[in-house]
């Protein structure tokens, strides 16, 4: 029989053991669960457990052991919900903000009952106080109606031999997505498993993904978010992307098909265990920099709650406020404590040993190593007056990295940094240690600039179609560290990039988005009818997709680029979850045929090691891996290196090169020739000297819609005609 939760709840105060500080956390055993809350500044902890009718028992934490309050409760199952309530004092001019009658979450929940709902009582001080004054002031209205629980789980799961597939990194190709939006509108998933880790874990989505070609799916974040912001929640609108954590253990439940608590973590698994049988590994986008708290004027659902002073970073000479100006987001984890630097080793350990995530995509990951202290100017206040406070340079001997580094898991899986953040010096693509590879947004820049026509020089093309060898090569690190891209999830679409010149965010109801989009719309801005326009779009898309595909390095793919999705010229749809950013997979004839060469493009570099090379292509022809030729058939002189182009043409080969497989086992295979012309003209290419007695053959001309079928060789005497905007790649 099913024992009423109330009556165990009248016990409680009875039954409560003293129990182990750790594991932080809920933890379960079969006979009881196991709680464990980390505050260093705290007076006292309550747990508040809570029944199917949503009521409350709190029962104290007396053991304090290490700042960790602790105690354990027999008979507590999975599928309890529960929360802490934090003692102290409510000093905000000194970081202090504890308030016990808000209901906080765990940080170390492995499951989350639900979203916030918005409303005054999430917030720690009055909310009709005058705005300078706010925070200053302390509400005692309670919010545990509105605040979701964090929910006891059982953790054991059948595998059936899963395991981290650890693919080699110039073997892989990274397809970014979202698990909602791939998923929302797939007509042969079942609807109701659209849009959750079920609907990824379908077949009809696995079979798409390998027929691409796809080796790893980079996921948005699936950490639990707060889905419902102050900012958004007036307006209609949620935070669809996830970029507001606050549960770094916790799969959003929102995903889930169930519904049912906890159910989360074995839907997330399954999926990952489909996903890994497809031979397709796991990537979580995740979100350490910063939490869904927000400022000193956000609302308080866990970190802020539990001891501000030790999660957050805060202004050293007034800690009222918030140092938020490396991430935009309001406020920073404080990653020079070592129980937030444990929080996140934690969390990245769980990920992989539990949940068996294959690596991580870390979001503004230079925040997470900010080192030493320089003076720097921000704003405080409404007034907007500026003032110097000491700030932390990105160092990479930082803790962070240190740890990672000698870490026998994390050590092992796929590190990629957004190598970037918003703070004073806060650009640092190129100089992350080794293990790590880069969001290489100056490929992605170039690039675009190349295709559009804008000037780039012979040099600046070389290294970035080659892997970036000046960013990443004297640092000990190989062409993997370059994660090439076009497009990703913040900006324009692969569509898009080739439709606007502009922004249109007005769904936002917001001014959002960058404005540098390095887009070019082939003559009209969006939607269009003209034919010739269209017909350049179309090419364009296919010239950046061969580009991606056969440069070294590490290619991204944007989800749904590879069929012509578009957001309608939105560059910034964070809190578009509709149409804007669901997939749409009724193509037209032209987004299938872009699906189709996109398929056949991703096969290409499959079956030819030499764009995929581990070590680093040389130029010359000691190793003859690669030559850079003239439209007229001449080597590229020394003193052209710094001059801008627009048509130019190498000859790759892999004589001496290496690839998975290792070094012993060189290939050799046949020469390939590329010849691109971004300009607005067409080019007429003769046969590079040196090479004029091979017998080239075309095999990608990206005037045409699919790969060249019929027989086309070249030269002799005779010249190739290479169309404007286009690409050709040769091999003999």
């Amino acid at each position: 029989m099913k024992q009423n939760p109330i009556q165990i709840f009248l016990f409680m105060d009875m039954l409560l053991r003293h129990g182990k500080p750790d594991p932080l956390g809920a933890t379960w055993d079969s006979e009881g669960t196991n709680f464990a809350l980390f505050s260093e500044n705290a007076t006292g902890v309550e747990l508040c457990l809570f029944d199917e009718r949503e009521q409350e028992i709190r029962l104290p934490l007396t053991q304090v052991e290490n700042y960790v309050w602790h105690g354990y409760v027999p008979g507590i199952k999975p599928g309890q919900k529960y929360g802490f309530r934090v003692h102290g004092v409510y000093e905000p001019e000194q970081g202090y903000r504890f308030n016990p009658s808000k209901l906080l979450l765990d940080p170390y929940a492995k499951a989350i009952s639900g979203d916030v709902s918005h409303a005054p009582e999430l917030f720690g001080y009055l909310w009709d106080a005058p705005e300078d004054e706010r925070d200053l002031s302390k509400s005692e209205t309670d919010n545990s109606h509105l605040i979701p629980k964090a929910v006891v789980v059982d953790e054991s799961f059948h595998w059936e031999g899963d395991h981290l597939l650890q693919l080699p990194w110039c073997d892989t190709v990274i397809y970014e997505t979202h698990v909602k939006g791939f998923t929302q509108l797939h007509p042969d998933i079942p609807e109701n498993l659209r849009g959750t880790y079920a609907g990824l874990a379908h077949p009809a989505a696995i079979a798409h993904l390998q027929s691409l070609g796809i080796t790893a799916v980079e996921l948005l974040p699936v950490h639990h978010f707060h889905a419902n912001p102050r900012h958004l929640a007036g307006k209609g609108l949620r935070n669809y992307w996830g970029y507001d954590p606050i549960g770094y253990g916790s799969p959003y439940s929102g995903y889930s098909a169930s519904g049912i608590l906890g159910e989360q973590v074995i839907e997330f698994k399954q999926m990952v265990k489909s996903l890994h049988a497809a031979g397709i590994e796991v990537i979580l986008d995740v979100v350490y920099n910063h939490t869904g708290e927000g400022d000193h004027l956000g609302p308080m659902l866990s970190f802020r709650g539990i001891d501000n002073a030790v999660y957050y970073r805060l202004v050293e000479e007034d800690p009222r406020y918030y140092i938020g100006n490396y991430t935009g987001c309001g406020n920073c984890l404080n990653t020079l404590h070592p129980q937030v630097l444990k929080l996140i080793m934690d969390s990245l350990r769980y990920w992989v040993e539990q949940m068996h995530v294959d690596g991580f995509r870390f979001d503004v990951a230079a925040t997470l190593a900010r080192g030493e202290l320089i003076e720097v100017e921000i704003w405080r206040g409404s007034n907007r007056r500026t003032v110097k406070v000491l700030d932390r340079e990105f160092d990479p001997w930082q803790s962070f990295f240190t740890i990672l580094h000698q870490d026998p898991v994390l050590s092992q899986v796929k590190l990629i940094a957004e190598a970037w953040d918003s703070g004073e010096g806060g650009y640092q693509v190129g100089n992350f240690p080794l293990l790590w590879s880069e969001w290489n947004d100056k490929y992605r820049d170039r690039m675009r600039d190349f295709w559009r026509g804008e000037d780039i020089t012979l040099e600046e093309f070389a290294n970035r179609f080659t892997g970036s060898p000046d960013l990443y090569k004297s640092m000990g690190r190989l062409s993997r560290a370059s994660i090439n891209h076009i497009t990703c999830h913040d900006g324009f679409t692969l569509n898009d990039l080739v439709s606007y010149n502009q922004k249109h965010n007005q769904d936002n109801q917001e001014e959002s988005g960058g404005n540098h989009n390095y887009s070019w719309n082939c003559g009209v801005e969006g939607e269009t009818d003209e034919p010739e326009v269209l017909q350049l779009r179309e090419r364009q898309k296919r010239n950046f997709l061969t580009t991606l595909m056969l440069s070294q390095g590490v290619p991204m793919l944007l989800g749904g680029d590879e069929m012509g999705r578009s957001q309608q010229g939105n560059n910034n749809p964070y809190c578009q979850d509709n149409q804007i950013s669901w997939f749409d997979w009724d193509l037209t004839e032209e987004n299938a045929a872009l699906l189709d060469f996109a398929r056949q493009l991703i096969e290409f570099r499959r079956q030819h090691p030499v764009f995929r090379q581990r070590d680093w292509v040389e130029q010359g022809l000691d190793r003859g891996d690669i030559r850079w030729f003239n439209p007229d058939g001449s080597e590229v002189s020394e003193g052209q290196w710094q001059d801008n182009i627009s048509a130019i043409s190498l000859a790759l080969s892999s004589e001496g090169g290496y690839t998975s497989k290792g070094q012993e086992e060189s290939i050799i295979e046949d020469r390939f020739l590329l010849c691109f012309n971004a300009s607005d003209e067409e080019v007429e290419f003769r046969c590079p000297r040196g090479l004029e007695e091979k017998k080239w053959r075309v095999v990608i001309d990206t005037t045409e819609p699919r790969f060249v079928e019929e027989e086309r060789f070249y030269w002799g005497s005779e010249v190739l005609v290479v169309r404007d905007r286009s690409l050709v790649v040769l091999i003999c």
